[in-house]
């Protein structure tokens, strides 16, 4: 699977991007992280920062944090 999407179960903002993908049929991976920041080392490991969402697009080459960006990303580029 080359999208793969890092969320927090209950996040407003991982939802809403959920749903961008769902809505377009782009098949994708979720990653469930920790709920405290400190812990969330796999999402700094690929980011660079703990923050969710993050989707990372192994096709593209792409990684990139913030709702608002990955939503337009994904209507530009995977829709």
């Amino acid at each position: 699977m080359s999208i793969t999407l890092y969320a927090l179960d209950g996040c407003p903002y991982c939802e809403t991007v959920h749903d961008a993908l769902q809505d377009h049929d782009i098949d994708y991976e979720t990653v469930w992280t920790e709920a405290l920041h400190s812990k969330r080392n796999e999402v700094k490991r690929v980011s660079g920062q703990r923050a969710v969402p993050v989707l990372v697009d192994d096709e593209h080459g792409v990684t990139m944090a913030e709702s608002v960006n990955i939503l337009d990303y994904v209507e530009r580029t995977l829709a």
